[in-house]
């Protein structure tokens, strides 16, 4: 197993495993984030991930997401209207 090393804002080094980290991808980028929770007092840690950090994370089995943006109702409401006006095009064809 891969032991990773890094810091936490409170308690210092400290070292976790692939499984005790999420990496967070910028959608189109090559960098993005990581997460964990320390194991000592439990807060949870954000830290920037460069290109050279997401490939080692990447390589070393660390889960991963890309982006978080969540899709506003507003962008649902446009998709099921654009939705309507395809099928009522269609139909009338």
């Amino acid at each position: 197993m891969t032991t990773i090393k890094t810091t936490c804002s409170a308690c210092g080094d400290v070292e976790l495993a692939a499984d005790d980290m999420l990496l967070e991808l910028t959608p189109l980028e090559a960098t993005g984030r990581y997460s964990f929770d320390c194991p000592f007092c439990e807060i949870n840690q954000f830290r920037p991930a460069n290109e050279r950090v997401v490939a080692i994370l990447l390589a070393i089995g660390v889960s991963y997401i890309v982006g978080e943006e969540l899709v506003s109702e507003a962008e649902i409401e446009d998709f099921v209207e654009s939705l309507d006006d395809w099928l009522q095009d269609i139909t009338a064809a």
